[in-house]
């Protein structure tokens, strides 16, 4: 049951230790979408640009603040971020809650609200409903601040006509974008030549001061996405400033036949059939010829801080995980990978990925976030091949895939992707 919408500029108490925020509208065609997230402030700005957490940083350094994703359902899209009040350090005394629009303004997404939710019980604590956007394409819709040693939670509705650049920059963050060429200072004349003197009597010449240490300019936050289509497939991780740290390979999807109504996000098995189960996975190839499988199945959820450099979170099946099930890819290693292949089973409760429409987002730690959609399944598929990675003289690129497999009779899916790929691998039944 949802509560009244809070008036603007209204606050209310946030009893809960750890909460969810959810940005949601009501999506639909010509509706643009939208994108949430976080500022962490000290006074009135942040104090560095790791401040910022959104899709292309999406987790703060002291784990308080985290970007969760998106999650489609038909005729509603929320974008989440969950908050642990415990971990905020001291020095932040305000984290503003705001969405950008991406390919219109918020005058076009009706429905546009915020919840702050608590994250163990799942009980809503606040809710504010925007019902004056116009021309803006960011807007800061609530705020969490500390108040007398507690937190509180206020309703703020306050819009910017520039954006998601216009936001962040108002707060003090340095966003890599094109700027305005400024006209060229003059050149001071050149500096009369040295005049010669014979060396000092009896004083040793007093050595120069070491030059000083050029200052070192911030690494500006990347707010560009990049969106892989069937002409244009592939893109370098390394000309993203995706080389280093670690990438999260996340999945939604959208039921919209069959199951008409329900949605889900990927490991949160929302829908017609409470057992509906759907696998990532990942069949790699490491440089010096290991290969393998990452997948729930048979408990081979791999490791981050050895190889193969690739871990499974976890197999979510009942739902209660709000981030969902998520992959891990440890770029800092990325010399060790020959070819990692992503995909994702029906493990059961479908025949087929017919009547879901999905789209794939790999978030880089450093890096603009990569993102498509996967075409319409017009076969019965229950594998499908997401992305390809592949070692190229030590960058790796990301191909779309978005290619349905349908296995033979008595041929298991990851069987199938093995064949399809020339993986190689010696196959056995097995089970969660």
């Amino acid at each position: 049951m949802s509560m009244q919408s809070m008036p603007k500029g209204s606050n209310v108490a946030v009893p809960a230790p750890a909460v969810r925020i959810e940005i949601g509208w009501r999506s639909g065609p010509g509706v643009p979408d939208a994108d949430a997230s976080a500022l962490l402030l000290a006074g009135s700005k942040v104090r560095s640009d790791a401040d910022f957490v959104f899709y292309n940083q999406p987790a703060h350094t002291s784990g308080a603040v985290r970007y969760e994703g998106k999650q489609a359902a038909p005729g509603q899209t929320v974008d989440s971020l969950s908050v642990d009040l415990a971990r905020v350090e001291p020095a932040i005394e305000r984290i503003v809650l705001a969405a950008s629009a991406d390919g219109g303004t918020f005058g076009q997404v009706p429905g546009l609200h915020i919840r702050v939710v608590d994250a163990a019980s799942g009980a809503e604590i606040a809710r504010y409903e925007s019902a004056d956007a116009s021309v803006e394409t960011a807007f800061v819709l609530g705020e969490l601040y500390r108040r007398q040693g507690a937190w509180k939670f206020r309703a703020v509705g306050q819009g910017y006509g520039s954006g998601l650049e216009g936001l962040a920059t108002d707060f003090g963050i340095t966003v890599d974008e094109p700027q305005q060429a400024t006209p060229a200072a003059p050149q001071a004349p050149a500096p009369a030549p040295p005049v010669t003197a014979p060396p000092a009597a009896h004083y040793p010449a007093a050595a120069p001061p070491p030059p000083a240490a050029p200052p070192v300019a911030p690494t500006p936050v990347q707010l560009t996405k990049v969106t892989l289509t069937k002409s244009s497939p592939t893109v370098s991780l390394t000309k993203q400033g995706g080389n280093s740290g670690g990438m999260r390979v996340n999945l939604n999807w959208e039921v919209r036949k069959q199951f008409k109504g329900w949605g889900a996000k990927l490991g949160r098995a929302v829908a017609m059939h409470a057992d509906l189960d759907l696998d990532l996975c990942a069949l790699y190839e490491l440089s010096d010829g290991r290969k393998g499988v990452i997948q729930a199945l048979g408990n081979a959820f791999g490791a981050l801080d050895r190889p193969p450099f690739i871990h499974l979170d976890g197999d979510d099946r009942t739902g209660a995980n709000v981030s969902g099930e998520n992959m891990s890819i440890n770029l800092d290693h990325k010399n060790a990978f020959r070819r990692i292949l992503i995909f994702v089973t029906i493990y059961e409760g479908a025949r087929s990925f017919a009547d879901l429409h999905a789209s794939v987002t790999l978030t880089p730690q450093h890096g603009a976030s990569i993102d498509f959609s996967l075409d319409e399944c017009t076969v019965p598929s229950t594998v499908c091949a997401l992305a390809l990675l592949t070692n190229e003289n030590g960058d790796l690129l990301v191909r779309r895939e978005s290619r349905f497999l349908v296995p033979e009779r008595g041929v298991s899916p990851q069987r199938t992707v093995d064949y399809a790929y020339g993986w190689g691998l010696d196959w056995t039944p097995g089970r969660k």
